[in-house]
């Protein structure tokens, strides 16, 4: 673990995360799915399709890449981007994988009485998929979506409703997260202490430089930040 600031031990009440690849490893998910994907079609260059995910500008969860792929290969039809679409969500989900540690630091922190709040870009059907999955949904007191405000990180308003929600001032509560341009850097202009979940980020085209008040490479280091030296 890195720090680079102090806290007030005492002073912190809740705990606010991030969903993907800070929880569970939804990069490695997504790779598998689009393998599947790739694999239907019968194409052998497994990472093509995810560099449409990556680098289309759409959106890294827009379905409408899948189409991109299929017409810029002459395979497009109704019938098979329907096929390819249920194939992709499926293995998404199903192979999503939880970090080690991550259940039992959640019950660590909530044995200490600490709030725990999850604020997702994802919508809320698909985020309580994953959820409900991994298991993972009854450890959280506030769930906040990326459809409850219609903004998305690094725009402050999901953050700022989990605040509200929790009841709490911005210096009460912890943000963990993996991507330092939409976790870290709204958190802490809002007055958060800020821990980077370095262990997840795989956020290919992001900077890296970081501000962050805490740096983590394994979940159960987030217990010794709260618990203090």
């Amino acid at each position: 673990m890195q720090k680079t600031s102090q806290i007030k031990h005492n002073e912190i009440k809740a705990v606010i995360f991030d969903m993907d690849n800070t929880l569970f490893d939804f990069v490695e998910a997504k790779l598998r799915a689009c393998k599947a994907v790739v694999e239907l079609v019968g194409q052998t260059e497994e990472m093509e399709l995810i560099d449409y995910f990556l680098a289309s500008g759409k959106g890294i969860e827009t379905l409408e890449n899948i189409a991109d792929y299929l017409k810029d290969r002459d395979l497009y039809t109704d019938e098979t981007y329907r096929k390819c679409v249920k194939v992709y969500k499926k293995v998404k989900l199903d192979t999503i994988e939880v970090y080690d540690g991550i259940p039992e630091a959640l019950e660590n922190l909530r044995s200490r009485g600490l709030k725990l709040a999850l604020v997702t870009d994802e919508d809320e059907d698909n985020a309580m998929k994953r959820l409900n999955k991994t298991d993972l949904k009854k450890y959280f007191d506030i769930f906040i979506s990326t459809d409850m405000t219609g903004k998305k990180k690094p725009a402050p308003d999901s953050l700022l409703l989990a605040v509200e929600k929790l009841e709490l001032e911005p210096e009460q509560i912890i943000l963990v997260g993996d991507s330092l341009r939409r976790d870290i850097d709204p958190a802490k202009k809002i007055g958060m202490v800020t821990v980077y979940a370095a262990y997840g980020d795989r956020n290919f085209l992001e900077w890296k430089s970081t501000n962050a008040d805490f740096i983590i490479d394994d979940i159960g280091e987030l217990i010794g930040i709260i618990e203090g030296p």
